[in-house]
């Protein structure tokens, strides 16, 4: 798992996996594994997919970087506690799928809560067991 500064500001954690690391084949199958996870956790609320591949190939003068087979994020909420308006902005939140020839590579930005941090850092994790 890396840790990076997204356009600097950002704290983006991701991996990319081979996909001769893995046993789901594709953005869909790491999408429903992502939500039986999100269903299951006690107070995770799966949301939608946004299919992110397919609304930026629909606009005209789009682009798509080099490799892009795939793209698609999984939005959920973690959302116990409602302190003020502020934390709207970071809610709710998303895990972002994308393929790539021979890998796939899944993204998220950083979870201000430390301990749900690390769930969704071990949910990615595990993805490879």
């Amino acid at each position: 798992m890396k840790k990076l500064q997204l356009m600097d500001k950002y704290p983006v954690h991701g991996i990319e996996i081979k996909k001769s690391e893995i046993t789901l084949s594709s953005v869909d199958a790491i999408i429903e594994y992502f939500k039986e996870l999100i269903e299951k956790h006690p107070i995770a609320k799966y949301i939608a997919v946004f299919d992110h591949y397919e609304h930026t190939t629909s606009l005209e003068g789009s682009s798509l970087g080099e490799g892009i087979k795939d793209a698609k994020n999984i939005i959920f909420c973690f959302g116990k506690q409602l302190p003020n308006p502020k934390i709207l902005a970071v809610r709710p939140r998303s895990i972002g799928i994308c393929e790539l020839e021979d890998s796939f590579e899944i993204v998220f930005l950083e979870v201000p809560n430390e301990q749900l941090q690390e769930t969704v850092t071990q949910w990615v994790k595990d993805i490879t067991k």
